[in-house]
């Protein structure tokens, strides 16, 4: 027994974790509009395949009846690729909308959405459209798992403030 353990904690020290992550960050700015409606906001992963996965969507969810489920197709990309094929709510994909600000997704090699991720070219999507406003969609490719920190930077110009994805390896 002892043996056993000692070969199986000497090849925990030889063979490091896979401990990628995926940190995005993202800016909802504060508009000075009449109306003002937080935005409905999707994140995704498109691969040079064609398959997308849902890494975050926003909506109302607290609405009578599922109400807040109906608007979801404002988000026509996303509703196109994933979003009609969808359940919601989705357990660690779907929440509610956020305030102006700054909001945080952190994800790793363990959460469903990035384990499915095989090696290979990817495209990160994020769509905002908000009622009585308007829509915004941002794309940036990456690959996938990351061989060294990557830092990809899109800039909304109405919807959406800074938005930052950074990769570790």
């Amino acid at each position: 027994m002892r043996l056993l353990m000692s070969a199986a904690f000497s090849t925990a020290l030889t063979f490091p974790a896979c401990a990628q992550e995926m940190l995005v960050t993202v800016e909802v700015p504060r508009l000075e509009v009449a109306e003002y409606h937080a935005p409905y906001l999707a994140m995704w992963v498109e691969g040079a395949d064609g398959e997308a996965t849902s890494l975050a969507v926003w909506y109302d969810v607290e609405l009578r009846n599922e109400e807040g489920e109906t608007w979801l197709k404002d988000l026509r990309q996303w509703w196109r690729r994933i979003g009609r094929e969808t359940e919601m709510p989705v357990d660690g994909v779907s929440g509610p909308t956020r305030p102006p600000g700054e909001h945080k997704l952190g994800l790793d090699a363990a959460d469903p959405q990035i384990a499915a991720l095989s090696g290979g070219k990817y495209e990160f999507v994020i769509e905002a459209a908000r009622e009585v406003g308007g829509r915004e969609i941002l794309r940036a490719p990456f690959e996938w798992p990351a061989s060294a920190e990557q830092k990809l930077e899109l800039k909304g110009e109405r919807e959406l403030g800074l938005v930052t994805v950074v990769l570790k390896p």
